[in-house]
């Protein structure tokens, strides 16, 4: 009886686990996104003479904004 308690106990805390990894990767997620969108909309809300004095063209801003949430690929 001990070791089918104790497979059931390892058995939760591994689905307990993976159920906090899942929802703790879904926050980041959602931070980058968050991330991304305000990049993508702050770069657009500048002129074109803004972007072309921080050297960006505006087919850059979405590759930016993507760089500014997940980083360099």
């Amino acid at each position: 009886m001990a070791a089918i308690a104790h497979t059931n106990a390892i058995a939760e805390a591994g689905l307990r686990g993976r159920m906090l990894n899942a929802i703790q990767r879904l926050q980041e997620n959602r931070a980058r996104r968050a991330v991304y969108k305000q990049t993508v909309r702050e770069l657009n809300a500048l002129t074109t003479r803004d972007l072309n004095d921080l050297g960006i063209s505006r087919s850059m801003i979405t590759r930016l904004a993507h760089e500014a949430a997940w980083g360099v690929k």
